[in-house]
């Protein structure tokens, strides 16, 4: 179960619950993938609202793993999107919103 106190936030994705959390280490990682030089870039490309596929790919796996599953990118981007990419997006978004100090409500 996702604790909210901690960044955590829960979500479906196929037939199973996935935790995912943007931790240090994650971000690390995110700044690596995507090119950014810090966490305000970083900040500044989620702001945007402009993601390729790829970025999602790598924000997910990158999120995933922060939450403790052992996924590399290319079992992410295998993840069936059975309920579309609402769902997706939306935890992605509130893991990011944890992640740089934005309140998210409880569900």
């Amino acid at each position: 179960m996702a604790n909210r106190r901690r960044g955590e936030v829960s979500v479906a994705i196929g037939d199973r619950r996935y935790t995912l959390c943007l931790t240090l280490g994650a971000l690390a990682e995110l700044e690596d993938a995507l090119g950014a030089s810090d966490l305000t870039g970083l900040a500044g490309r989620f702001a945007e609202g402009r993601l390729a596929s790829r970025d999602l790919i790598a924000l997910l796996g990158a999120t995933l793993r922060g939450g403790g599953h052992d996924l590399d990118d290319e079992a992410v981007a295998r993840l069936p999107l059975t309920g579309g990419i609402e769902p997706i997006a939306t935890a992605l978004g509130e893991a990011l919103a944890a992640a740089f100090g934005a309140e998210t409500p409880d569900p």
